[in-house]
């Protein structure tokens, strides 16, 4: 329905008719060019898009139904799951049918609005990750101060913050590229409608756009690199202080999974983003997208939670409970 939204506004916001020319009705997305393979592919990103969308939501249930979970870790972790499965909902059965149909087009209110939704997202997880930083630095480094800095009505008021600030940069964003008029090839050389790739497609002069969209960005990503990054380096010090090494090996086995996720997430919007846009590197950059895109949503509920004991004593108790109920 959200999306379904956008688009009716959109059809308001962006005109048919520009000047002396006409915009493309439809974008063509090149994914990977391999024409022989997209069965293949097909079957390959259908397996990862189950297997993402059956963990987070598994993660999303045992949050909400087992109250040994009720707890600020795994509220955050909750949220984050349910982020997840928003975020492949948005590109990849849109490239299921495209290998499935060969069907390469998307219409522009369409593209934009995958845009937007990334957009979204993706600020939003940067936030998410951040908090979910800060509340192991409280966990671990101010354990009797945690049930009061770390309560029910500030970890909901996080959350929204979190929401909030991956709304409003990108919503800048659009109605900026939504006044482009796009009059040359409409031919989009990614396997989404991405930023760089759909604004290289205008006729206008993108520079106040690509301004905008690199201090929208920047804030979207840096404050919260700097919280995550600071939050482990407080917490590698505590951890360095414990003097048992069993102690040690629990508070490790904790935090290693959350920056196995981060690392995975920055690292590869970092190649993404921040080398230089040459078509030399269009290839390479399409490939490090599938890493924030398809696997950083798939081994969040894999490394991040279903290794957790507490988590899997959950899922032993969901169990046990179904198959009583049937």
């Amino acid at each position: 329905m959200l999306q379904l939204s956008l688009l009716l506004q959109m059809q308001f916001i962006i005109k048919p008719e520009k000047g002396n020319h006409t915009d493309p009705a439809k974008f063509i997305l090149l994914d990977f060019n391999t024409e022989d393979l997209q069965i293949l592919h097909f079957m390959l990103f259908l397996a990862i898009y189950i297997a993402t969308m059956a963990g987070n939501i598994l993660i999303v249930i045992l949050v909400v139904v087992d109250k040994h979970l009720h707890t600020p870790m795994y509220f955050f972790l909750g949220n984050l799951s349910c982020l997840e499965t928003c975020y492949s909902s948005n590109i990849v059965p849109r490239m299921l049918i495209s290998f499935l149909t060969g069907e390469k087009s998307i219409s522009v209110y369409g593209c934009f609005a995958q845009l937007y939704f990334f957009g979204l997202l993706a600020g939003t997880e940067c936030y998410f990750l951040a908090v979910m930083s800060y509340d192991r630095y409280l966990a671990i480094c101010k354990p009797l101060h945690y049930a009061m800095l770390m309560n029910g009505r500030i970890c909901v008021q996080l959350i929204a913050l979190s929401w909030i600030s991956g709304s409003l940069g990108i919503s800048a964003i659009i109605y900026l590229v939504s006044k482009l008029s796009f009059c040359g090839p409409n031919k989009i050389n990614h396997f989404f409608c991405d930023f760089m790739p759909v604004i290289g497609l205008s006729c206008n002069d993108t520079h106040m756009v690509e301004m905008t969209a690199f201090i929208v960005s920047s804030l979207a990503t840096l404050p919260p690199l700097v919280i995550t990054l600071t939050s482990y380096i407080f917490i590698i010090k505590s951890i360095l202080r414990i003097p048992s090494t069993t102690g040690k090996q629990k508070a490790f086995s904790t935090c290693s999974s959350h920056l196995i996720v981060v690392s995975c997430f920055y690292g590869s919007l970092m190649i993404v983003y921040v080398l230089p846009d040459m078509s030399s590197l269009s290839e390479l950059k399409k490939l490090f997208s599938l890493f924030y895109t398809l696997l950083t949503p798939l081994v969040n509920p894999l490394i991040y939670s279903l290794r957790n004991k507490e988590v899997k004593e959950a899922i032993k108790k969901t169990f046990k409970m179904l198959c009583r109920i049937y």
